[in-house]
């Protein structure tokens, strides 16, 4: 019944917050609610209040007692959406494809199929001895991303 309820408003809200969209949705024991969102241009505490005021205005303690939690997604969290993928262009991220195999790279585009990853390479000369720094680039599909990560360098 809570978890109809809290989808409902949940749903009402972002849609009328377009901008917003649903990153997890967790009701725990003790009816503690958990909401974690992210926005296409990122999430500003407005935006959390927004969305806390939303469900809790509409749901009556008195019929069922709960808590609420509403926060945005942070970068420790990796990216778990598509819709999170245009907001990094320009980052570096770490990703794990459906191979296992790790790349690092500057994400430098992120359509709706794919994602374009830059980076130098270091790679022996074609012609003589020593080594070159290359520039590689790589598009990997959505569906080969098993795990990708914001690297935050200082």
């Amino acid at each position: 019944m809570l978890k109809e309820k809290v989808s409902k408003l949940l749903k009402e809200i972002l849609e009328e917050e377009s901008s917003l969209f649903l990153i997890s949705k967790e009701i725990k024991a003790g009816n503690k609610i958990v909401i974690v969102i992210d926005g296409d241009k990122g999430v500003t505490l407005n935006d959390c209040m927004k969305v806390s005021r939303h469900i809790e205005h509409n749901l009556d303690r008195e019929e069922e007692d709960f808590s609420l939690e509403v926060y945005s997604a942070g970068i420790s969290e990796g990216i778990t959406h598509i819709r999170q993928y245009p907001k990094n262009v320009g980052r570096k991220l770490e990703v794990v494809t459906a191979s296992q195999e790790e790349i690092s790279g500057t994400l430098v585009e992120a359509d709706d199929e794919k994602i374009k990853l830059q980076w130098k390479a270091r790679e022996p000369k074609p012609v003589g001895k020593g080594k070159v720094t290359v520039q590689k680039e790589l598009e990997i599909p959505y569906e080969h991303i098993v795990k990708a990560k914001v690297m935050v360098t200082f």
